[in-house]
């Protein structure tokens, strides 16, 4: 099974495919649905819009929260389409992966007219690498 950053490689190589292809401009859910095919020929498993539970006082919530992409139960990956990213994106995202028990989240920018300005890393105890 592929470690978390040789799954980030793959899933930013086919962001950056996508996005040449389709440049930016479109829906954030075409961006997500394309990638989860792209990603599924690698014979990967992706999930699409997985609830992320909330627990508070023994109270569990399935409200609000849901990642755009949840590959092998390892990256999660959450898309964009906007003009430039806020720092309440990443602030989003570490969210979701602590909540998940995750290491690593990659946040996708379709909507940059450059993908390499439109991603982010955000890790939660993953060694580089």
């Amino acid at each position: 099974m592929p470690t978390e950053n040789q799954l980030a490689r793959i899933v930013m190589d086919e962001a950056f495919e996508i996005h040449r292809e389709l440049g930016p401009g479109l829906f954030e859910c075409v961006y997500e649905a394309v990638l989860q095919r792209r990603l599924t020929a690698h014979n990967l498993h992706v999930e699409r819009q997985v609830i992320v539970p909330i627990t508070y006082k023994d109270m569990v919530f399935d409200e609000g929260f849901r990642v755009d992409l949840y590959v092998e139960g390892k990256v999660v990956v959450e898309l964009k389409s906007l003009e430039e990213l806020q720092p309440v994106h990443k602030k989003q995202l570490l969210t979701y992966i602590r909540l998940l028990n995750c290491k690593l989240g990659l946040l996708v920018n379709f909507g940059a007219p450059y993908l390499k300005d439109g991603f982010k890393r955000v890790v939660n105890g993953l060694e580089e690498g």
